[in-house]
């Protein structure tokens, strides 16, 4: 089975974990809402209201009972009622009203959060995305944004509202009976004690449960993405005790984690009834004495309140804690560099006048051109070409050593070797997903640096082994290779590719709807779409990595002057496992550990009786 650490949402890396940078990290947030100044401004103003009235309204209690209860002043004391109701009527709007400011705030933010990292997840190389999993940067928009989300939404307003709370209880409190509240302060130590030895386990076991949800999640994903091989070789045994064991130790980590979360309130609960009864015994000698029984019963009112916003700040900083570290995580991805690209040549449509003179157009003319800096248009013909090429994913570890070849417009240039000898790596670096540290590559007499990476790939069409159909209709996956391509010529390309037939036998024909990844298709299928998309780009230079390696012998051949079609007048790369299909390339380089070994057609190739001989006549293994 996988890692478990490459599993994704609530893993390793995507669970609870402190902050390692607090202060950089509040302020890079704190950025995102400074066009909310006005709205952040109205909500503490109404936050402090909120406060005021809840503190206020307790106060009322003491004029209530000395001036209108114990007096007989029912008249007196109706008005009162009415006032203390207007008192907690307002507080209780204050609240709603910050509610639903910070709602939109947060939202706004976290929309506009999500759509930066999205954005910035553009741009990035492939190299990123190899040396980060699926889940674990799915995590980013999933745990992380969404604590990010929680703690704005309700974890700010309500530390500041506790805060203010708690603070202008203790001044009430002060102003009631110094002495009395000083007991108070004796009980709150022992209850701040009780919150940190609590809080810190809970929050050691939470991050305990977060791992093992990680795992469970991780390893479930695995298994059903996996059900057919599960299935094949009968592991279904395995596969359910393997979900047993981690879901155990998920349950174990969550019991410890929700019985001291659990314990939390009942602790602080029974600390604070103590409180109330010593108030209770203690007040009533000084207040009764003092004749001033409202006071008492404020001060009661005070001691039940005082405790509730050190439990509720305390259980607020594990999400601000939670929220602070998601969003370093989203920081550290938007702050990943992105791809450079120093390219200064642009692909432009062109025309051509009697005089053979090309212009830059506006419209779709067929033809395309390299745009210099100085206007100089040149003709895109596909001529690539290797020049002593060195190249290793790690700059440690080289995997093409001094490559070399050549592509002249409209040739068939196949490779063929064991995996990992650097046939797609090859292919990768035309389209200058990763950059070489050594010699050059250049096209149509440009050094493909000096060519904007979007220019670039849009001259390329490529047809990957491992196909991938988005959600949407037929017709959408095929225009995918050029989105502005009409109908007309979505079928046309379908035609070229051989996929027009099995297309009009579907139930909606070009406008049936395909989701998981076209599943209700063939693996053949699927891999002709591919390929209609790769002839709906129409590129000069084309790119088939195994593209005929998902498709059975009878469906490759009559697929085959579709391709061949498709192929005529571009410059094609091939990387085939079936030796058949590159019988007809102008050269064919037999590629050993990231070097050229032999190269040559397919008869002098034979003639030199060498690697390519012996895969050929099945002496040696073509993996």
């Amino acid at each position: 089975m996988a890692d478990q650490k490459r599993h994704g949402p609530g893993g390793p890396r995507g669970g609870f974990r402190k902050p390692k940078d607090m202060r950089g990290t509040l302020k890079k947030l704190l950025a995102y809402l400074a066009g909310y100044k006005a709205l952040l401004t109205l909500v503490v103003l109404l936050l402090i209201l909120s406060s005021a009235c809840t503190v206020g309204g307790s106060y009322l209690i003491r004029p209530l009972i000395n001036d209108y209860i114990l007096p007989g002043d029912f008249p007196g004391l109706a008005k009162m009622l009415v006032v203390m109701g207007l008192v907690y009527a307002a507080g209780a709007a204050c609240s709603f009203g910050y509610a639903r400011i910070m709602v939109h705030v947060s939202q706004n933010t976290v929309a506009r959060i999500r759509e930066e990292l999205f954005d910035h997840m553009q741009r990035l190389p492939l190299s990123y995305f190899d040396a980060h999993t699926h889940g674990e940067l799915m995590s980013r928009y999933t745990n992380d944004i969404e604590t990010v989300s929680e703690a704005l939404n309700n974890s700010f307003g309500s530390i500041v509202s506790c805060t203010l709370t708690f603070t202008g209880t203790i001044a009430m409190m002060i102003v009631l009976s110094p002495a009395l509240t000083l007991i108070t302060f004796a009980m709150l130590a022992v209850m701040l004690l009780v919150v940190r030895v609590i809080g810190g386990r809970s929050r050691r076991y939470f991050a305990a449960q977060q791992k093992e949800l990680g795992a469970v999640n991780g390893y479930i994903e695995e298994m059903i993405e996996g059900q057919k091989v599960i299935k094949v070789f009968n592991h279904e045994k395995a596969a359910k005790e393997g979900f047993y064991l981690r879901n155990e130790a998920y349950r174990q980590a969550a019991v410890q984690a929700q019985a001291y979360a659990g314990a939390m309130m009942p602790a602080m609960g029974n600390l604070n009834y103590i409180n109330y009864a010593i108030a209770c015994c203690v007040g009533g000698l000084l207040f009764i004495h003092g004749g001033d029984l409202g006071g008492l019963a404020a001060f009661l009112q005070y001691t039940r309140q005082v405790a509730q916003p050190i439990t509720q700040i305390s259980q607020q900083m594990n999400v601000i804690l939670s929220a602070v570290a998601g969003a370093e995580r989203i920081f550290e991805v938007m702050e990943a560099q992105p791809e450079a690209d120093q390219g200064h040549v642009r692909l432009v449509r062109v025309t051509e006048n009697r005089e053979g003179v090309l212009a830059q157009a506006d419209y779709d003319t067929g033809a395309w051109a390299w745009k210099k800096p100085d206007g100089e248009l040149v003709p895109l013909r596909g001529d690539v070409r290797f020049d002593h090429v060195v190249f290793g994913y790690d700059p440690r570890k080289t995997v093409l050593h001094d490559v070399s070849l050549f592509a002249k417009p409209g040739q068939k240039i196949a490779f063929v070797g064991s995996t990992g000898a650097g046939k797609t790596t090859i292919t990768s670096l035309i389209n200058r997903f990763y950059e070489i540290q050594g010699g050059s590559i250049v096209y149509d007499g440009i050094d493909i640096k000096d060519i904007e990476k979007d220019s670039l790939r849009r001259s390329l069409g490529v047809v990957l082994q491992d196909t991938h159909l988005f959600t949407g209709t037929v017709a959408d996956n095929i225009r995918y290779g050029r989105l502005d391509a009409t109908s007309e010529e979505v079928q046309a390309a379908a035609r070229l590719a051989g996929a027009d037939s099995f297309i009009r036998h579907l139930p909606q024909g070009y406008e049936t709807v395909l989701s998981g990844d076209g599943g209700s298709l063939s693996q053949g299928e699927r891999q002709l779409l591919n390929i209609a998309r790769a002839a709906c780009a129409n590129p000069p230079v084309l790119i088939l990595d195994e593209a005929t390696s998902s498709i059975d012998t009878r469906t490759e051949r009559l697929i085959e002057k579709g391709m061949d079609r498709l192929m005529a007048g571009r410059t094609v790369f091939v990387i085939a496992h079936r030796l058949s299909t590159v019988r007809n390339a102008k050269a064919i380089m037999v590629l050993e550990q990231g070097e050229i070994i032999e190269r040559g057609d397919h008869d002098d190739l034979l003639q030199q009786k060498g690697r390519y001989y012996q895969l050929y006549t099945g002496q040696a293994e073509l993996a």
